[in-house]
């Protein structure tokens, strides 16, 4: 069975499909282009499965922002706390873990204990502590986000709990002719800072980690002080859009298409 896997994230929409439970093909799209190119609205969205060069699928699941208006007659939505432990499962094998997802636009702490989700805390408030807010403050640094998340030894300290009033924060930080390194290490340690209240009602031996903060070698080297074993899901931006698959192929004789 051919099962595709959509999420449609804020900023990037991600594909996968699978067959015989393996990943045979993974792209990415700008969320605008995909709208725009690949998607008409009739009531609901529909997708244009030959425009993507995709066909014919036995089976399709989707997940993310715009999971509700997706075509309903083809696609079964499921909520992204699913579709993420899903995802971290079939990457992973674990059953029992803390899945920590960063997103553009929220921040996702799942519990699961032998393969059930247990706990969740969702975080869609302030972006200060998601990924669109290291890349403002990389444009400020003017450096890439690759680059700002190698730093993380004596980080400056940054207090503004607000991702607007932190730009402020750092340009005065730059002014004051901190070095480079340490400005970086200084974004690093803020969003950490930001998501221990979070992590604290989240203890456990191993974390997972996904979405694009995974790449994040600086957090990571943190949140060693909270965790005995932290894990990198190795294709940390699809795990969502993995997910979807195999809730797919998991449930697919309780799946109407």
């Amino acid at each position: 069975m051919k099962k595709l896997g959509i999420d449609l994230g804020s900023r990037q929409v991600k594909l996968v499909i699978m067959e015989e439970n393996k990943i045979i093909e993974k792209f990415m799209i700008s969320t605008m282009s995909f709208y725009k190119n690949y998607c008409s609205y009739d009531g609901k969205l529909m997708v244009d499965l030959d425009k993507l060069n995709i066909g014919y699928v036995d089976t399709a699941v989707s997940t993310g922002y715009g999971r509700n208006n997706t075509d309903i007659r083809f696609f079964k939505p499921i909520s992204e706390i699913k579709a993420h432990a899903y995802g971290a499962i079939y990457n992973t094998g674990f059953k029992n873990f803390i899945l920590l997802d960063v997103g553009g636009q929220d921040v996702k702490l799942i519990r699961v204990e032998d393969g059930i989700i247990t706990d969740l805390e969702l975080n869609e408030k302030c972006a200060s502590s998601c990924g669109r807010y290291l890349e403002n403050m990389a444009n400020v640094l003017e450096v890439s986000i690759d680059y700002m998340f190698r730093y993380y030894e004596n980080p400056v300290e940054l207090n503004s709990t607000c991702a607007v009033f932190s730009e402020s924060e750092l340009i005065g930080k730059i002014a004051q002719g901190i070095s480079l390194d340490r400005l970086c290490a200084g974004v690093n340690y803020s969003l950490y800072k930001k998501l221990r209240p979070l992590l604290t009602k989240f203890m456990g031996k191993v974390l997972v980690i996904s979405g694009g903060v995974a790449k994040n070698k600086a957090l990571k080297i943190y949140l060693k002080n909270n965790y005995e074993k932290i894990i990198t899901i190795e294709d940390a931006q699809y795990n969502g859009a993995i997910g979807c698959c195999y809730y797919g192929e998991k449930f697919k004789n309780k799946i109407n298409v």
